[in-house]
């Protein structure tokens, strides 16, 4: 999955998708140790065999058509320039989908999007930090647009944009409208 629509100067540009992969946040963090992409690569999957939610959760992309992706930037910043980073994010994502599908998600603090009380998304968003700045940023998103299928430990508590709205939803373009919006509105605050 190439991604068109991109307005961006780098976020995105570079992108590699996989069919399925562990998780495209470990995936990443692999590359960036490796040395070997530039600042606004984005990693996408179909499927993460072991997709990674906060406190060391498991994040299930079992099912193809669902979003998952990460990407991340090289930055120079002081660390409160990032401060409500991970809200900033969620609010881009549930303008999106408001703004194409006239889906109206909610935002659980700290890094949750949901519907009704039950989560349907969930951003994970690391830094590494060397001297006192941060300079390295990568944030990953995990939507369920198509899941259909959820285990019992997840059921009463997760749903899907499928699920609740019966609508499918168009990954490419919410991933590029996300690099187009990102950039702009995030960038511009920490001076990148």
């Amino acid at each position: 999955m190439q991604l068109k629509n991109l307005n961006t100067k780098f976020i995105g540009r570079n992108s590699i998708y996989f069919t399925e992969i562990d998780s495209t946040q470990k995936e990443i963090w692999r590359l960036i140790e490796k040395g070997t992409i530039p600042s606004g690569t984005l990693v996408m999957a179909d499927i993460q065999n072991s997709g990674i939610g906060t406190h060391g959760r498991v994040w299930h992309t079992d099912e193809k058509n669902n979003i998952a992706f990460s990407f991340f930037i090289n930055m120079d910043c002081n660390i409160p320039n990032l401060d409500g980073i991970t809200i900033e994010t969620a609010k881009i994502l549930v303008d999106i989908f408001k703004d194409k599908y006239n889906v109206a998600l909610q935002i659980k603090e700290p890094n949750d999007i949901v519907y009704k009380g039950k989560k349907i998304g969930g951003i994970l968003t690391e830094t590494k930090v060397m001297s006192g700045k941060v300079r390295t940023l990568v944030i990953g998103i995990g939507i369920n647009t198509a899941k259909e299928k959820f285990t019992d430990d997840i059921k009463d508590i997760a749903t899907s944009i499928k699920k609740e709205f019966d609508i499918d939803i168009d990954r490419e373009y919410i991933i590029s409208e996300f690099c187009n919006r990102f950039e702009v509105k995030i960038l511009k605050r920490v001076g990148k």
